[in-house]
């Protein structure tokens, strides 16, 4: 059932004939008719359906004013098919056979393609390795709930919603997954670390229940913006997307009282507490794997990851966390540091699952890329400077 926008009340009603534009992109394309103009913005639209008066940004209006019983009608083109087209791009390769690809993804990269991301994805990166042909995917799903989710495209996959073939969950894009060749979870863009890939449709359909029946052991480490209290424990606390801002999700306490709030726990352990408390480098292990969990458990505790802007864990807040805690000497380093993080500082430190032909349980372990492990060095060793002649020195880590 479409719906239009009831502009006297700023809400949506079920109706025959019009489009729902509180969920549409602007990177679809379309057009937003406003009673005596055409604009060629979306989020003029959304904008429309709020109180008040509205700037607009169609050089023929000045002002747009809301009246009572006045209709905004959205036509929204439909999304092309995507190509996914193999690409020579390096791969980090930590075990392959036959049935199964272990990589190590590095941070900054899109596991897959999607609006916005078409190409240099680990997906086309893949193709190229495995030797396998373009391929094309169209769309596959509109439903309300996947276009919520689909701008949150760059996280791992709800593990709980795969299925053994390639359905569509909520946290991924309204794209068929068989662009995805198969790959049955994903990390975050700015997440760095271990991901498995099947080689075969047995294999996905293997890895794919693990992941449904959560069997899949994975670690994670992160630096966080101050120390968790108690030191270790266990999260279970739903996600939800946040109302506030629709690229980060929300711990939501209390009941899971919506389709649209998803069960979420997370077991955690800080390893060790760095910078006199300033911040500690936390394990994570986790039970389900929800659109930005880690993130948003991190956050709930009030310890946001450092690096992690959308979650809290701003440059601002970390230095002041830390500067206090830290010899005045060392504070240009950190300012330097701080500066120089732009992701949040989140790795997948080991992954272990069932071989999906031999049946045997295999782990494999990776150690955090350079922009970590200094990040980590500095703060490790922040306290215990040794100075000559003015200059700090500070220990490269080469382990966990």
């Amino acid at each position: 059932m479409n719906r239009r926008p009831n502009l006297s009340t700023g809400q949506e009603e079920a109706t025959p004939g019009f489009a729902l534009t509180r969920r549409s992109r602007p990177d679809q394309g379309g057009h937003v008719l406003i009673p005596g103009s055409l604009s060629d913005s979306m989020a003029l639209a959304e904008l429309a359906f709020r109180p008040a008066f509205v700037p607009a940004s169609s050089p023929s209006m000045a002002v747009l004013s809301r009246r009572d019983g006045d209709r905004v009608c959205c036509t929204v083109s439909e999304l092309q098919p995507l190509r996914a087209e193999p690409e020579d791009i390096p791969l980090d390769i930590v075990y392959e056979d036959s049935h199964v690809l272990v990589v190590n993804k590095p941070a900054h990269m899109v596991v897959h393609p999607a609006p916005g991301n078409a190409n240099g994805t680990l997906v086309n990166a893949i193709l190229h390795h495995c030797r396998l042909p373009t391929m094309s995917c169209t769309p596959h799903n509109s439903s309300s709930e996947v276009q919520e989710f689909s701008e949150l495209s760059e996280d791992e996959l709800d593990d709980f919603n795969v299925e053994p073939s390639s359905a569509v969950d909520i946290s991924s894009s309204n794209y068929d997954a068989h662009i995805r060749p198969g790959i049955v979870h994903r990390l975050d863009k700015g997440t760095s670390g271990l991901l498995v890939v099947a080689k075969d449709e047995e294999s996905h359909a293997h890895l794919a229940e693990q992941f449904k029946s959560h069997t899949i052991h994975r670690v994670y480490i992160s630096l966080t913006s101050g120390v968790p209290s108690p030191s270790s424990g266990r999260i279970e606390v739903p996600i939800a997307r946040d109302p506030n801002n629709r690229v980060r999700m929300a711990a939501v306490a209390g009941s899971i009282n919506s389709k649209h709030v998803r069960y979420a726990a997370s077991r955690y352990k800080v390893l060790e507490v760095l910078a006199n408390g300033g911040s500690a480098l936390v394990q994570w292990r986790l039970e389900t794997g929800r659109t930005h969990q880690i993130r948003a458990h991190a956050k709930y505790l009030g310890i946001p990851l450092l690096g992690d802007e959308v979650y809290g864990g701003t440059k601002s807040m970390a230095l002041s966390l830390l500067k206090p805690r830290t010899p005045s000497s060392c504070h240009g380093y950190l300012s330097h540091m701080i500066s120089n993080l732009d992701r949040p500082c989140l790795h997948a430190l080991s992954l272990g699952f069932k071989h999906p032909h031999t049946g045997e349980q295999v782990q494999f372990s990776c150690h955090p890329p350079a922009d970590f492990s200094d990040a980590l060095s500095l703060l490790r060793n922040i306290n215990n400077v040794s100075s000559n002649n003015g200059e700090i020195y500070v220990e490269n880590v080469s382990s966990i």
